[in-house]
This record gives C-alpha cells, sequence and structure tokens, in this order.
C-alpha cells in the first residue's frame, strides 16, 4: 500500500462496513434543520495494542478500541460540539441536535464569532497510509516470541542485568463529511518499538540504561521483521554501550561544541519549535493549560529564530510521518510549508477558524491542515505537524562535522527534557554522550545535559549535515487541551553543529544523595 488516493477497497472492509455513511446523512440532514453556518460529521474507530516484555516473559498485552461519531456545528457564531457511540441513525440524529443546543448556549459567551477559512470540496475522497502489513493481524503469540527473544538475546551479556522491550501498535479509520460536499475516509498504521537493557556496576553501585533509538513510525509490523531497521546489528551492541556507560566519567561542567544526532534533536526540534509555533499557543489560547509561546505573531517576518541555514517546515504529507494524513479533520487536503527560513520565522501550524482570522499572510487565506481530534469523544483541536529541519543538499556526514570540533560532544538518543511554558529556557539529556576532542571520539560521558534559550541555541548552529545523516524521528505522546488529547508526531533532522553550548552536570546539579 501506498500513501495518497486509493480505491476505497484498500480501506479495511470490517470499517467499510459500519453504517457511517448513513449516520452522516442523517446527522447533517437534522443540523441543516438548523440553519446552521456548517456542520461536519465524524466516524472513528480507533484499535490499539500494546506488548511489554520483561526478562523473556511477557509482562502484558492490551487491546483497546475507540469507537464513535461526532458532531460539530457552527450556529449564530459559536461551535456546538457532541459525540455519541450508538450507531443508529436515531442516534446520530440526537448527537446533532446536542450539539446545535451547545451552540444556541455558547452564543450568549461568545465574543467573536467563528468563522471558516474556504477549502475546496473533495468528494468522496480516500487515503491510505504506507505500510505492508497490519500490525494488529499478525498473531499475538508471533509478535511476544519475536520480543522476548529480543530480552533473552540482552540476557547472555554479562554487563546486562535486566531487559524490556515493548510495542505500541495503532490502526485508525476516519470518516468525515460535512454540508459543502466533502467526505473523507482514512486509514492510518503506526507503531513504536522499544529496547531497553539495565545495568549495574558492582564497584561504584551504579545503576542504568541504555535504550534502542529506532524511532516510531507511521509503518506496520514489517519495521520490526522486514529489513527496514538493522534490530540484530542495534540489539547486539546495546550491551557494550551499557558497560561503557556505567563506568564512563562524568562530564566537566562547562561550554561545549555539540554535535547532536537526529534521534536526540528531533526532541528539542518538537519542544523548542514544534510547540513554540502553534498558532494557537502563540495567540494565548493554550495557556491555561500548556502554556504560551514566545514566538508571537507580531514576531512574523523578523524574529531571527536561528541561525541562516536554519530552514524548518511543517508536513502533514512526509511518507511514514505519525502526523501525515491526507485530509485533516476540517476536511482540509493536507500540505506541506516553510516556518522558518533563512532562521526567521515565517510561518505558524493553524485549523480553518485560525486561517480565516489570521492566515491572509500565512497561508493564503487558507488552513495549512492541522486540525486533529484523537478519538470521535473530543473535539478537533489545532495540532502539530511533522515539523522538520531540513538537510542542507550537499551538506557534511556526521563524521565530517565531528571532525571539525576541538573540544566537544557528540550527543546520541533522547531521554529527559525540561522547557519553560513559553518554550523558550530548555535543558536537554540523552542515551549516549561521546567526548570529541581534536576531531575523534574518545568514548562516552556521564550525566551530561545542555542548556539554553530557544533563539541562542539555534542560532548558535554553525553547520546542517547532509540528506544521508537525516532522520525522521517523533513520539506517540504529544498532549495538548482540556480535556487533554494525545497526537503522534514525527520531526525529522540531519546531523547537526552547535558552537558553544552551556552543559551542566545533572549529578552535580541534583545535589547529594
Amino acid at each position: 500500500m501506498t500513501s495518497g488516493e486509493t480505491e476505497l477497497a484498500a480501506i479495511d472492509p470490517t470499517f467499510t462496513a459500519l453504517p457511517y455513511r448513513r449516520l452522516a446523512e442523517a446527522a447533517l440532514n437534522r443540523a441543516r434543520d438548523f440553519n446552521v453556518s456548517h456542520a461536519d460529521f465524524r466516524f472513528e474507530r480507533v484499535r490499539y495494542q500494546r506488548i511489554g516484555i520483561r526478562d523473556g516473559h511477557l509482562q502484558g498485552a492490551a487491546d483497546t478500541e475507540d469507537l464513535g461519531l461526532a458532531v460539530r456545528v457552527i450556529l449564530n457564531g459559536a461551535w456546538g460540539f457532541a459525540a455519541g457511540v450508538v450507531l443508529t441513525p436515531e442516534a446520530a440524529v440526537q448527537v446533532a441536535e446536542t450539539a446545535v443546543r451547545v451552540a444556541q448556549v455558547a452564543g450568549a459567551m461568545t465574543r467573536e464569532p467563528v468563522a471558516l477559512a474556504p477549502e475546496p470540496v473533495y468528494e468522496d475522497a480516500t487515503w491510505v497510509s504506507s505500510y505492508e502489513l497490519d500490525p494488529l493481524a499478525v498473531p499475538l503469540p508471533d509478535k511476544v516470541e519475536l520480543l522476548s527473544g529480543w530480552t533473552r538475546s540482552l540476557l547472555k551479556s554479562p554487563s546486562v542485568s535486566h531487559a524490556s522491550a515493548m510495542v505500541q501498535q495503532v490502526v485508525e479509520h476516519k470518516f468525515y463529511a460535512d454540508l459543502n460536499g466533502t467526505m473523507t475516509t482514512q486509514q492510518r498504521v503506526r507503531v513504536d518499538p522499544e529496547v531497553t537493557a539495565f545495568g549495574a556496576d558492582e564497584k561504584s553501585g551504579r545503576f542504568d540504561s541504555m535504550r534502542t533509538i529506532a524511532p516510531p513510525a507511521g509503518r506496520g509490523w514489517e519495521y520490526l521483521i522486514g529489513g527496514i531497521h538493522d534490530w540484530d546489528a542495534e540489539l547486539a551492541e546495546l550491551p557494550e554501550l551499557l558497560a561503557e556507560k556505567l563506568v564512563a566519567p562524568s562530564v566537566e561542567p562547562g561550554s561545549y561544541d555539540l554535535v547532536i544526532d537526529p534521534s536526540n534533536l528531533w526532541l528539542t526540534i518538537h519542544e523548542s519549535i514544534g510547540h513554540a509555533t502553534e498558532l494557537d499557543r502563540a495567540l494565548g489560547y493554550e495557556a491555561n493549560y500548556a502554556g504560551t509561546s514566545f514566538a508571537t505573531y507580531d514576531k512574523l517576518g523578523t524574529l531571527q529564530y536561528g541561525s541562516p541555514i536554519m530552514h524548518v517546515t511543517g508536513d502533514r504529507t512526509v511518507e511514514h510521518g505519525l502526523a501525515s494524513v491526507g485530509y485533516d479533520d476540517e476536511g482540509v487536503r493536507t500540505q506541506s510549508w516553510d516556518i522558518i527560513r533563512d532562521g526567521v520565522l515565517v510561518g505558524y501550524q493553524l485549523d480553518r477558524s485560525m486561517a480565516h482570522s489570521w492566515g491572509s499572510e500565512l497561508n493564503g487565506g487558507r488552513s495549512n491542515g492541522c486540525a486533529y481530534a484523537d478519538s470521535p469523544g473530543h473535539i478537533p483541536i489545532q495540532r502539530m505537524a511533522n515539523v522538520s529541519l531540513q538537510a542542507a543538499a550537499d551538506g557534511p556526514s556526521t563524521e565530517d562535522l565531528i571532525g571539525g570540533v576541538e573540544r566537544g560532544i557528540y550527543i546520541v538518543g533522547d531521554k529527559s527534557w525540561s522547557i519553560d511554558m513559553q518554550r523558550y529556557n530548555f535543558q536537554f539529556t540523552g542515551q549516549r554522550f561521546y567526548r570529541i576532542e581534536n576531531g575523534r571520539l574518545h568514548g562516552q560521558l556521564r550525566d551530561v545535559a545542555y542548556q539554553a534559550t530557544t533563539t541562542e541555541f539555534w542560532n548558535s548552529m554553525e553547520a546542517v549535515g547532509g540528506p544521508q545523516t537525516w532522520l525522521l524521528g517523533g513520539a506517540f505522546n504529544c498532549g495538548k487541551a482540556q480535556p487533554g488529547q494525545v497526537a503522534s508526531v514525527s520531526h525529522g533532522c540531519p546531523t547537526s553543529l552547535f558552537r558553544d553550548i552551556r552543559v551542566l552536570n545533572t549529578a552535580a546539579e541534583a545535589g547529594p544523595e
């Protein structure tokens, strides 16, 4: 299967057999009776499976399913929303009537009338994400045996005391229809595998871990067995990496040049660029829950976010991206656009209501397709695209970047992080840290965290690697909104070089035990 418009037969027939078209017709016809200015209907089935293994034994396997419908309306300039789980036309009508009543009540409290940016009509469009093997179609015993075997192989090493493995799998189906005539059916698959080795150094009493750095991906089960990623090679090196980490010297705090691998840098992008350039945050809509943004709208076109080599895009179309879809939850066809160009803030992520008010100078008055709800029980909100730092077309290799550093640290893999509510002051750690001296690696370091302000950090970026260093990282668990919603998102980036960054010793910062 490949991303793009496909025949409807490509959609799982167990989903297409559900009565969502009849439910949509009933709900939208009833909403029309109230002379709403907009109404849309969403029907979703989201299936989840999580498997956990420890030391070769199954710790737990859980399957859950979220199935239901939702109606959203605009009446007299106010939103109305309601959802339900009963799959009959009569229940769909009741959901529509409830959404209308909510809008009627909300109208008295709405100071600025809601309006949506225009969008072309897409008649019965379908989209299927790019994958080969439905992970939920693979027998559970086969998956358990694979993960158990991985942990058993790690336990053969004397440096590994315990080993765990887990995989999250999601198969998401979504149908959307609105009064304008847009109708979309989509199928999206994603997996998140992770293996961790744990060990202790008897001499120091130090306990630590080493985790795989293969990112979650918009792929199927073939990601774990199909040769896309060399799991055998990565697992084989974990015990030695862990053993070295356990006895590695603690970092001397100070200023260092940093060469940051994409397996670490994606998270810094997520926190300091992805969230900071969500327009609802920049406008203050998220202040009560998740904070605001230093990158306010008045800085558009003038804020020197980073060095002139910095080119960051928002993209909901990239193949295998966790936030990639064909159409968003407002019927907008997804796109790619610039957020930072030549180091300057030039764009934001927005949905149709924000595009109506602010989009004329951002995206030609059109949404860039960033509305998403994580379940049928939640209203769509502006959610993050795949926000990515672009590689230099003829950029250097990772080895060449390291070769240009006299005193520095090479950072691989993500771990803990901290950032303030305006996405400005931050610090990040990682899985592995290697001392760089005179352009060469000289073993691992411990207790490293890099600290900066967002603009200070990105303006210190001297070089980005070439396409051969670019990797699409990401996470399943980006949280936002009240009630809380969780979304998956990817961030691509090349290996990059940053000069004169402040490095902390985390053990010293924590103080005596």
